[in-house]
């Protein structure tokens, strides 16, 4: 079994239906919106646009803003673009590392069906 794989199964679920009821189309924050309703309703616990300093040599160098943290174990990301690009893939990787996680999802609403993709943490040798 995959670490988080219930958590994770759950997040899916409800994102599934989200883009079932809304489908493609709409801007990222109504779907971010619907599913904040879905998890809630499941009782998931999570922190909508989540805050992460992002250090730099102990120092903190900016902050981001991430769309959902699950449960303080999954960083979930919302997309409503016509394709992922790797771009995407490297700011979930990111955070995931400012905030010292392995697992997070890439969905993205604009696509039929719904593109779910699960993002790992490269760890570097010395981790």
């Amino acid at each position: 079994m995959l670490e988080h794989e219930e958590l994770t199964g759950k997040i899916i679920g409800a994102a599934i239906r989200v883009h079932t009821e809304l489908g493609p189309g709409f801007i990222e924050s109504i779907y971010e919106e619907a599913l904040a309703l879905e998890l809630q309703a499941a009782g998931i616990p999570f922190e909508r646009q989540k805050v992460i300093r992002v250090l730099y040599r102990g120092q903190q160098v900016g902050e981001h803003r991430l769309d959902l943290l699950m449960d303080k174990r999954v960083v979930v990301e919302l997309k409503a673009v016509s394709e992922l690009e790797n771009i995407f893939f490297a700011r979930t990787r990111s955070y995931l590392k400012a905030l010292d996680l392995k697992h997070g999802l890439l969905l993205n609403f604009a696509a039929m069906p719904l593109t779910i993709k699960r993002v790992h943490r490269e760890l570097s040798h010395g981790q």
